[in-house]
């Protein structure tokens, strides 16, 4: 899993799942351009190189809005001199009942999911495909396999990051580009702030929802333990000849064929 020296890309990684993969890749030596829309995310980035051996350097951005991707990874790779890898991992959720869902409710969250999927693989693709290589990883999650109630958007934005994945994983092999995608269930603060709004019944019965589904520790992963280690290997030369798979990083609570 040496990743020293690679040079990565990680969106949303001002907070959540990504930001920690981006303190596991500065550990592990390597060059990282976060890219994120959060108006904290300079801070956030810098407090998470404080004293790492990699670089670090922070370009907001939204990556539903394609001039600003575009730029943003280009503005990297020239920093960086090129880019090894994307570690995709910006997203938004909505929980929202179908019959009630507006297109304003539908452009913002597939828009940003899966529009901005699209085009923030399409940015990089131009730098992997004149080196001759690349490690794309796109997030995707189990609504996208199996739906999630309430979030009827949000699971069709998922399916598409799939199916996105699928096939310019099987378009770019040529170029050397190998893409995949993760889907975790781990233990974020957003999930955190979630089980602090419970009430004390509400929290009992969902721990115990829990534990009847995910067989491994009947609970959510935790960030730098569970996923970053998947995230380092798979950008790794290790990962070379995994391609266009879907990766469950969830203790078993959904199995994948």
């Amino acid at each position: 899993m040496d990743v020293q020296g690679k040079r990565v890309i990680v969106t949303g990684g001002a907070s959540g799942i990504a930001a920690a993969a981006v303190v596991a890749f500065l550990a592990a030596g390597a060059e990282v351009a976060v890219i994120d829309v959060a108006e904290h995310g300079a801070d956030a980035v810098a407090a998470a190189g404080a004293g790492a051996p990699g670089k670090v350097a922070y370009y907001r951005a939204s990556v539903s809005d394609r001039a600003a991707t575009f730029a943003a990874v280009d503005a990297a790779a020239a920093t960086m001199g090129g880019i090894d890898a994307l570690v995709h991992a910006a997203g938004v959720q909505q929980y929202k009942p179908a019959e009630d869902l507006t297109d304003e409710d539908w452009e913002h969250v597939v828009g940003i999911n899966a529009r901005g999927t699209m085009i923030i693989n399409q940015a990089v693709f131009p730098h992997m495909k004149a080196a001759g290589a690349g490690r794309i990883v796109n997030f995707a999650s189990a609504a996208g396999m199996v739906g999630v109630r309430g979030c009827a958007h949000y699971s069709a934005s998922k399916g598409a990051v799939l199916a996105w994945t699928r096939v310019v994983a099987q378009d770019w092999a040529r170029y050397g580009i190998a893409v995949n995608a993760v889907v975790p269930a781990i233990w974020t603060e957003m999930y955190q702030r979630t089980r602090d709004g419970m009430t004390p019944e509400g929290l009992t019965q969902h721990d115990a929802a829990m534990a009847q589904m995910i067989p491994l520790g009947g609970r959510l992963g935790d960030p730098l333990r569970d996923m970053a280690p998947v995230l380092l290997f798979l950008v790794s030369d290790g990962a070379r000849f995994i391609n266009g798979q879907t990766i469950a990083v969830d203790g078993g609570m959904v199995p994948t064929r």
